[in-house]
């Protein structure tokens, strides 16, 4: 980009102070680009997505036309994948550089005519785009199936904080699970996994949205209640920076039994603060969580999540041991600085 002012609007919908791993992600990039002397806009799409109603949409183009000819766009797959109309209006003017997480399509719950649609939206959005930015790669091999070229991907991984390592909560065990309550965290799974080693000393503490999905976070309650678990589970919805670092502090485990993850954000977290991890090996997070530091069991099986989860409770030897490993891991994760000028290389790439 040689001659040319480092310059990008991040097109990223709902709320820029979400807590939701894809706009954190957005947005700590953001901030560590303007660290590097970029100046960096935000636009929003509006609400909704990847199913935004007439008024998100109206937005949507409204806030694209507004934008300069020549503009250096990164475009959050969650919206740009089911925008193909806009982004196909809108090539020739603007650079388009869209940033997937995941794609739409592999999201849990879906009927298959939801998912061929997304995934047929997603590809016209993917062929506009000057550069496609995946957060693992993982999805760099998924979005094989969408007719991106390995020549148009770049993988620019999330990066951590220096944390301390966490200390346990000295009183029982103390389960942590950071993610937003809906199908494809597979919350319930987990729920009846633990009820069924209620006679083991642990407490669960779920953090994440409980409105997103406000039907999976009400059933996910509901299931609490019927399994007899409500005095041993704390939901504490979204909570800010320095609370969630407290709770990773005072964990003994992590454990989230995702169905599909583009990358996993919270489970390089967990590692960062040196916490044994239980999940699935589901999309990236068998490249994000060594055996070293964590028991990675088949998705949507609660019997091997069980099995897998009871010896974990019982054996203080062997969290110990992959507490180990996950403090070895996270200390071999990028910093978020590097994941910053990782991404601004891949810009000035693709100017």
């Amino acid at each position: 980009m040689a001659g040319m002012a480092r310059h990008c609007v991040f097109l990223v919908p709902g709320d820029a102070q979400a807590r939701t791993g894809g706009t954190l992600y957005d947005r700590r990039i953001a901030e560590g680009l303007r660290a590097l002397g970029w100046q960096v806009d935000w636009c929003s799409p509006g609400d909704g997505f990847p199913s935004p109603g007439a008024p998100a949409r109206a937005q949507a183009a409204a806030c694209t036309a507004a934008l300069p000819d020549g503009a250096l766009v990164v475009a959050d797959g969650l919206a740009f994948g089911v925008l193909a109309e806009l982004a196909e209006r809108h090539a020739q003017r603007l650079r388009w550089v869209a940033l997937v997480h995941h794609p739409l399509a592999l999201e849990s719950g879906l009927s298959p005519q939801e998912q061929d649609r997304l995934q047929a939206s997603e590809r016209r959005a993917l062929a506009c785009a000057r550069q496609v930015i995946v957060t693992s790669a993982a999805t760099a091999r998924a979005l094989g199936a969408y007719g991106v070229p390995a020549t148009r991907t770049a993988v620019v991984e999330p990066g951590t904080d220096p944390v301390p390592p966490a200390q346990g909560s000295g009183q029982g065990l103390s389960l942590l699970c950071v993610a937003t309550v809906t199908p494809r965290k597979a919350h319930a799974l987990l729920l009846q996994a633990l009820a069924g080693l209620r006679e083991r000393p642990w407490h669960l503490h779920c953090v994440g949205s409980l409105d997103r999905d406000a039907a999976t976070a009400a059933a996910a309650q509901d299931l609490v209640q019927a399994l007899g678990l409500g005095q041993r589970v704390t939901w504490h919805g979204e909570v800010a920076a320095e609370p969630l670092q407290a709770l990773y502090a005072q964990a003994d485990l992590f454990v989230l039994p995702s169905l599909y993850e583009g990358y996993g954000m919270a489970f390089a977290e967990a590692l960062a603060h040196g916490l044994p991890v239980l999940g699935c090996a589901a999309g990236a997070v068998p490249d994000t969580v060594p055996a070293t530091a964590g028991v990675l069991v088949p998705p949507g099986d609660p019997v091997a999540l069980q099995a897998a989860l009871q010896p974990l409770l019982d054996n203080t030897a062997w969290r110990q041991a992959l507490a180990a490993g996950a403090r070895a891991a996270g200390q071999r994760l990028p910093r978020w600085e590097q994941a910053a000028a990782r991404f601004a290389a891949v810009l000035e790439a693709s100017a």
